[in-house]
C-alpha cells in the first residue's frame, strides 16, 4: 500500500519497488490467452499449403513481435515509475484490456478485424507516452516520453493505413511500422536535433530487479505453454506409447529451459532462482522475444507429434522442433550482461551449433523419435552448462 506522502507525490518522483506487483501479474493473464492463440497460428501454418507458408508465418511473426512490444514497454513502464499508484494502474488496466481485444482479433486481423486490431494497437502504443507526456510534466523525463510518443505516431500512420488497406498492402505498411517501432527501440527513440540519449540521461531510473522478476515470471507463462500443448494433446487419445514417449521428452525440455534460463551462468554472476543474479543487457527485451519465442515454437512442435505421431514427419516440423531450442539458447545467451573478468561459457552456442547440424537427419525418422532426440540433446547441452559451471567455480571464485 502506498503512504500518504508517496499518494501525492508526483508521478516522476515515483520508483518502481524492488518486486513486482499483483497488478502485473494480472495483466499476464491476458498474455496467456495471447500466447495460446499464437500457437495457435503456428500450428495452422504447418498445416497448410507450402506455397503459403513463409507469408502465413510472416504474419504470425508480426504479430508476436507486435505482442511482444506491447508487454515490454508495459513492464519498462512499471519498473521506472511505481505501478502501485492510481493513475499508473489505471493506464495498466486499460492496456490489458487493449491488449485482450488485440488477441482476440488475431485469427482475423489480415481479414475483416484488420482495422480494429490496427486501431486497438494505436491507442495502446500512442496512449501511454501520451499519458507520460503529461504525467511527467516539470519533469526531466518528459522529454523521454515526448521522444516515444513522436515515433510511435509516426508508425500510427502506417498501423491504420494498413487496416484500411487490406490484402497485400496491410502486410507492408504493418511491416513498415512495426520496423519503425523496433529501430526506435533500439536506438533509444532518437528525435533530430535531438540526437540519441540513454534512459538514465533523460531523467528516468529503471528498476534492473523490478524489470528482471517481469522476464522471468513473462518466462515462466511461456514456459507453461509447453505444458498446455503436451498435455491437451496426450489427454484426448490417452496414454499410447508414441504419445507417452513425446510427452516425457517434453517434460525434459520443460526443465531443460527452465534449468538453462535460471542458472546459466555464462556472463560470471552468480545464480538465484529469484532472477536476483540475472544482470539485463541493453538487448535484453529483443534477447526474451527470441526466448519466448522459441518455447512457443516448441511448445507447438510438441503438441503436433503427440497428435501425430506416425510417420513420415514434415521438415516444417522438424524445423520447429530443433528451431524452438535454438532460438531460446540463442536468446539466453546475450540476456545478460557480460562480465569481462570472468571466463566466458560457451555451452549454450554450441548447444545451438548441435541443434542446427542434428536437425537435417531427422527427416528420415519417425515423428516420436525426432522429439526424443531434440530433447535428448537439449538435456545434455544443460548437463554440459551445470558442469562447465562448476569447473569454472574452481578456477574463479568470482563465479
Amino acid at each position: 500500500m502506498l503512504t500518504r506522502t508517496e499518494f501525492f507525490r508526483g508521478l516522476g518522483d515515483s520508483r518502481s519497488p524492488r518486486s513486482a506487483t499483483v497488478l502485473e501479474l494480472l495483466f499476464d493473464i491476458v498474455y496467456v490467452f495471447a500466447l495460446a492463440r499464437l500457437a495457435g497460428r503456428v500450428a495452422d501454418d504447418l498445416t497448410i499449403v507450402r506455397h503459403t507458408l513463409l507469408s502465413e508465418a510472416g504474419q504470425t511473426i508480426l504479430f508476436f513481435t507486435a505482442m511482444w512490444m506491447i508487454w515490454s514497454l508495459n513492464a519498462l513502464l512499471a519498473s521506472t515509475y511505481d505501478p502501485r499508484r492510481p493513475d499508473l494502474q489505471a493506464v495498466l488496466l486499460a492496456t490489458m484490456f487493449g491488449t485482450l481485444v488485440l488477441a482476440v482479433t488475431l485469427p482475423q486481423a489480415f481479414g475483416q478485424r484488420g482495422v480494429v486490431f490496427a486501431c486497438t494497437y494505436v491507442v495502446i502504443q500512442v496512449g501511454r507516452p501520451l499519458f507520460l507526456s503529461f504525467a511527467l510534466r516539470g519533469h526531466a523525463g518528459r522529454a523521454f516520453a515526448l521522444r516515444v510518443l513522436t515515433w510511435h505516431l509516426a508508425s500510427s500512420v502506417l498501423w491504420i493505413s494498413g487496416g484500411i488497406s487490406g490484402g497485400l498492402g496491410r502486410g507492408v505498411f504493418w511491416t513498415l511500422a512495426l520496423a519503425i517501432e523496433l529501430i526506435g527501440a533500439a536506438t533509444t527513440y532518437p528525435l533530430p536535433r535531438v540526437g540519441r540519449r540513454q534512459l538514465t540521461s533523460s531523467g528516468v531510473s529503471v528498476s534492473q530487479e523490478h524489470l528482471a522478476e517481469r522476464y522471468n515470471q513473462f518466462f515462466m507463462i511461456a514456459l507453461a505453454e509447453v505444458v498446455l500443448e503436451a498435455g491437451a494433446a496426450v489427454s484426448f487419445p490417452g496414454f499410447t506409447t508414441e504419445g507417452t514417449i513425446a510427452l516425457v521428452a517434453s517434460f525434459v525440455t520443460v526443465v531443460s529451459f527452465w534449468r538453462i534460463y535460471f542458472y546459466h551462468v555464462g556472463s560470471g554472476h552468480a545464480p538465484t532462482p529469484s532472477g536476483e543474479g540475472i544482470q539485463l543487457s541493453r538487448w535484453a527485451s529483443y534477447s526474451l522475444l527470441l526466448i519466448v519465442g522459441g518455447i512457443i515454437c516448441t511448445a507447438v512442435g510438441f503438441g503436433q507429434v503427440i497428435e501425430d505421431p506416425h510417420p513420415p514427419i514434415d521438415w516444417a516440423l522438424v524445423a520447429i522442433i530443433f528451431g524452438g531450442p535454438v532460438l531460446f539458447l540463442i536468446g539466453r545467451s546475450v540476456l545478460e550482461k557480460e562480465n569481462r573478468s570472468a571466463p566466458r561459457c560457451r555451452a549454450l552456442y554450441v548447444g545451438a551449433v548441435a541443434l542446427v547440424v542434428a536437425a537435417p537427419p531427422m527427416v528420415l525418422l519417425p515423428p516420436v523419435a525426432v522429439a526424443a532426440v531434440a530433447a535428448g540433446i537439449l538435456g545434455a547441452i544443460t548437463v554440459y552448462d551445470q558442469r562447465a559451471h562448476k569447473r569454472g567455480s574452481q578456477t574463479n571464485p568470482t563465479l
